[in-house]
């Protein structure tokens, strides 16, 4: 009963540990804050949130569900299920990439107006992808 005790306690410990080193900065809360109230109806609604991941100096590390790694067709394809991800002419995959470019593009647009930030850089949303089942290449 005690080593049951014990492992419980330490896996509490362990996920909260996670937690602390993974928690984005007060910074990186008020920037992802300033997306969520500045945010278009498109970027409202869009289906994935864009996240400041972390603030470095002047950079803010801004989440992306896509990549040179991760395609995206891949992330399409989570985020609308009902479109053909496998024909790159079908107009429904077409506009529905020229979307994720533009909300995308709104989410550095605001996260640029923030003070102290003077650039952005896309960073791939592994856990994300991870929890939609989509495999991450390892760095």
């Amino acid at each position: 009963m005690k080593k049951r005790y014990w492992a419980i306690l330490l896996l509490l410990f362990l996920v909260g540990l996670d937690w602390f080193i993974r928690a984005p900065d007060s910074r990186s809360r008020e920037f992802t804050a300033a997306i969520e109230a500045q945010a278009s109806a498109n970027l409202k609604n869009y289906p994935y949130k864009f996240w400041v991941m972390k603030v470095n100096g002047e950079t803010a590390m801004l989440s992306s569900p896509r990549s040179v790694e991760v395609p995206a067709l891949k992330a399409l394809g989570v985020l609308f299920p009902e479109i053909n991800t496998r024909d790159p002419n079908d107009p429904a995959f077409i506009a529905a990439e020229q979307m994720l470019g533009q909300v995308q593009a709104e989410a550095r647009s605001i996260v640029l107006t923030q003070p102290g930030i003077k650039y952005v850089r896309w960073e791939l949303d592994r856990d994300w992808l991870v929890a939609h089942h989509i495999e991450v290449p390892q760095n």
